[in-house]
């Protein structure tokens, strides 16, 4: 494979940004009427339990005798996309829309499915034109918070949402993200009303749910156990260590990390959360489970059980982490290493993978204006327990600041790319061949730059190949299939790939909540020199034809 440099305009939401402050400061000031708790409808409660189908069908035969009707559009909508049936959505919503253009309530159910499509640079001015249609209309400032939640604008999120919840605090998902935004204790209490009545959530959401509120609790319980930097340094440099397919052949990158002062040689995954490591490692360096989960990834197996545990220390380089959690799974490795260390955790840091250079370089962020520079921390909670995903409060490492934050580009950082952002996912808009764009995780743990099947046959051909075998948490991929020949265009780059795996992943795409169309892998970062920053969502990519690395096939 090839990289090729290539000059072309930043994303063109950047610019609807400009004006998005002045519209919410205007609609603050009109005054509104707050929703009133109703009971639901047959249709409604078949939703609130969970019953999408039966949901679905009691929707449409009311639309059948009230057709276009904005309120069962925006259900119904609701429905489908739980059902994870955004097409049917769109062809709803889009066909009521011809005829009311204007219609609050469907220009946000149209948002709503344009973000869930994987389009969230349409999503953003449609769920915008909802709010300036009805500035009363909860949803909406819903929809517009979770548009700058993904574009790390996070103050702006957590100001629509408290909004949105004033509005209208019976909707079960506009409070299910408002808890989000509370102090630990509140966000306990309110977690726990939640889960006591139906809100829509399926059977492994609410399991989800139960789960990180357990965390919750243990966390409240020893208010002592927050990850800290104890070495005096606050950047370093660590040379990358080599996983190796056997004596001459590399097959990735990794760190070598000591876990309360046992080794651990953990690859490098940008597409990982926090630090995952193997039942045998945790064994050996005597870790507890503070609470049971579940984690997936790619794989057509079920998730796999494990739990989450803190460690006394934590030892990166010349960086020493006291108290600090890790993700243990029950296997004995995984994805035959002792685990995966995701680049999140250094969230509060300045990350640079050098890979010509095979050296992790970690230094500060630049400090917001009139924000002293503090010593850093590991940020391994992750962002669904209030970590540097939601950049909450004192998530960027200040002690005078209280988050949370818009997104900030530092005088130095005019250059670099805005990407989306959902909990450690890096998301960046690629145009396959010039002709789609579609929405790619950075995934330096996937060996190769991939693509889903669906996309791939919008540009070229597919052919099935039964020797490829992809291999993830979830154990191997069923079905593999090969993209002819893509070109994917990013960043400011471009690469020309032949036989490209092609291959679904439905679960990222539904726990991401957009439609996810690939992975940009080892092989194409690895040939560059990446920069991220995730506090802001800004990445930069430099490369040199001359230095690139190519791993071993």
């Amino acid at each position: 494979m090839e990289l090729v440099s290539r000059r072309g305009p930043r994303w063109y939401w950047v610019l609807a940004l400009v004006g998005l402050s002045a519209m919410r400061s205007a609609a603050f000031g009109v005054s509104c009427l707050v929703a009133k708790e109703v009971p639901p409808s047959e249709a409604r409660q078949a939703f609130l339990r969970a019953d999408y189908e039966k949901a679905i069908e009691l929707y449409e035969a009311q639309l059948k005798s009230q057709p276009n009707n904005p309120e069962a559009i925006e259900e119904l909508v609701q429905a489908l996309l739980r059902a994870q049936n955004p097409s049917d959505a769109a062809s709803y919503v889009n066909s009521a829309l011809a005829g009311a253009p204007n219609n609050a309530i469907l220009l946000t159910a149209q948002a709503e499915v344009q973000l869930r499509q994987g389009m969230p640079w349409l999503s953003f001015p449609t769920a915008a034109a909802a709010e300036k249609a009805d500035v009363c209309y909860a949803r909406a400032h819903l929809i517009m918070a979770r548009n700058a939640q993904i574009r790390s604008m996070y103050a702006t999120a957590a100001k629509e949402l408290r909004v949105a919840h004033q509005l209208n605090p019976f909707d079960p998902e506009i409070r299910s993200d408002w808890i989000n935004t509370l102090p630990l204790k509140e966000r306990i209490t309110e977690l726990e009303a939640y889960l006591a009545s139906p809100t829509g959530d399926d059977s492994e959401d609410i399991q989800h749910l139960r789960t990180w509120l357990e965390f919750m609790k243990r966390r409240a319980d020893e208010p002592q156990k927050a990850c800290r930097l104890v070495s005096s340094a606050a950047s370093t440099e660590i040379p990358f260590a080599y996983l190796m397919y056997d004596a001459n052949r590399i097959r990735a990158f990794g760190l070598d990390v000591k876990v309360n002062n046992h080794n651990a040689r953990l690859a490098i995954d940008t597409g990982a959360n926090r630090i995952v490591i193997s039942r045998s490692i945790a064994q050996k360096a005597g870790l507890q489970p503070v609470v049971r989960n579940q984690t997936g990834g790619i794989g057509d197996e079920a998730k796999q059980g494990g739990y989450v545990a803190y460690a006394d220390s934590i030892r990166i380089g010349g960086l020493e982490f006291r108290d600090c959690l890790v993700q243990v799974l029950d296997s004995r490795n995984v994805v035959d290493t002792d685990g995966l260390i995701g680049m999140n955790v250094f969230s509060n840091f300045l990350v640079t993978l050098d890979y010509p250079m095979r050296k992790l370089a970690l230094g500060p962020l630049p400090p917001r204006p009139g924000e002293a520079a503090v010593a850093p921390t590991l940020a391994t909670e992750g962002p669904e327990s209030g970590g540097s995903g939601s950049n909450a409060a004192g998530s960027s490492g200040s002690a005078t600041q209280q988050g949370p934050f818009d997104r900030y580009i530092a005088p130095e950082m005019q250059n670099w790319t805005m990407i989306y952002r959902v909990g450690h996912d890096l998301i960046i808009p690629a145009s396959l061949d010039k002709k789609v764009n579609k929405l790619f995780i950075l995934d330096t743990g996937s060996f190769t730059t991939t693509v889903t099947p669906e996309a791939a046959r919008e540009v070229t051909k597919l052919s099935s190949d039964d020797q490829l075998q992809v291999k993830g948490i979830q154990g191997t991929v069923k079905k593999v299939y090969r993209a002819e020949k893509v070109t994917f265009y990013f960043a400011g780059l471009a690469q020309p790939a032949i036989d490209v795996p092609a291959f679904d992943f439905p679960q990222v795409s539904r726990d991401v909540g957009m439609e996810i169309s690939g992975f940009i892998g080892a092989t194409t970062i690895g040939m560059t020199t990446l920069h991220i920053d995730y506090r802001d969502g800004l990445v930069k990519f430099d490369y040199d034809p001359n230095r690139g690395y190519r791993f071993a096939r």
